[in-house]
């Protein structure tokens, strides 16, 4: 762990805001492709040197005021701005909501339940080692072929996308599929719960730079929503809409749902599932 995160999320989202979107005049010499420090400073009712201090990592606690005007500055979504606020309380060196518990790979009926009746479409439930706990069948058809389920014990999406070579032919945006995955890992304590540390070690050893830099470097924040482009074994190019949905506290899991993102994929989805066309739909049909 970068041992700063809340000074990287502080500098990406500030990189990622442009002046027009907060009424700023853009000139025609600015060396940063968002915000500069000083007009965040501005804009938040603070000093820069209070802005510089954070990124830099030398205050780790800002006051929950300076937390909401830095938030209504950059233009947070409130999963952002409740991912600001547990960036500030990670800060405290013993913090973590799990304690030593173990993870949770129960799932429940009902979540069970759910999958089946997803099914053709693929989905899959994860916890935040980001280990494979359960899936339908429309899910194992579409990855099965990718190697991502080979083997004993639990298959693990970041373990596979980060160390099996087949990830690299399979996703084409792999550099993007590489950062979810690292995201998804450090959304939470990280480092602060045992088994996640316990990854992160083995990952640091047999991913290499490939995981170290992306710890320094990406936030612990993943998207809810977006598209996955995949070079599939059986059913070729495809490219997939997902939702990521997240359960309850209890459970600290993840569920998966993948739609395919136009008629080509959906056409190769129905002939993998065995379907005739229209068993699965594209979403912008």
């Amino acid at each position: 762990m970068s041992g700063n995160e809340l000074g990287l999320f502080l500098r990406n989202r500030r990189e990622a805001v442009t002046p027009a979107q907060v009424g700023l005049p853009t000139g025609a010499r600015r060396r940063t492709p968002g915000l500069r420090r000083a007009e965040l400073a501005t804009l938040a009712g603070v000093s820069v040197e209070y802005i510089i201090r954070l990124e830099q990592g030398r205050d780790r606690r800002p006051s929950p005021q300076v937390l909401s005007a830095l938030a209504g500055a950059l233009h947070l979504a409130p999963s952002e701005r409740i991912h600001l606020y547990r960036l500030t309380k990670a800060a405290d060196g013993g913090f973590t909501c799990m304690g030593g518990a173990q993870p949770n790979r129960d799932v429940r009926p009902t979540v069970r339940a759910i999958l089946d009746q997803l099914e053709p479409t693929p989905a899959v439930v994860l916890n935040q080692l980001s280990e494979v706990l359960a899936c339908n069948d429309g899910y194992r058809r579409l990855m099965a072929p990718t190697g991502l389920l080979d083997g004993d014990g639990w298959a693990n999406l970041a373990r596979f996308v980060l160390t099996d070579p087949r990830a690299r032919s399979c996703y084409p945006d792999w550099d993007e599929r590489a950062d979810d995955v690292v995201a998804a890992l450090k959304q939470g304590p990280f480092r602060a719960d045992p088994n996640i540390a316990a990854l992160a070690d083995e990952l640091t050893v047999a991913a290499g730079g490939d995981f170290v830099r992306r710890v320094e470097t990406v936030p612990g924040l993943t998207a809810a929503t977006g598209i996955i482009r995949l070079n599939h074994p059986e059913a070729g190019r495809l490219r997939l809409s997902y939702e990521a949905l997240e359960l309850s506290a209890d459970d600290d899991q993840r569920l998966i749902v993948h739609l395919p993102a136009d008629t080509a994929s959906e056409a190769a989805l129905n002939r993998l599932e065995g379907r005739q066309p229209g068993g699965l739909r594209a979403v912008n049909s």
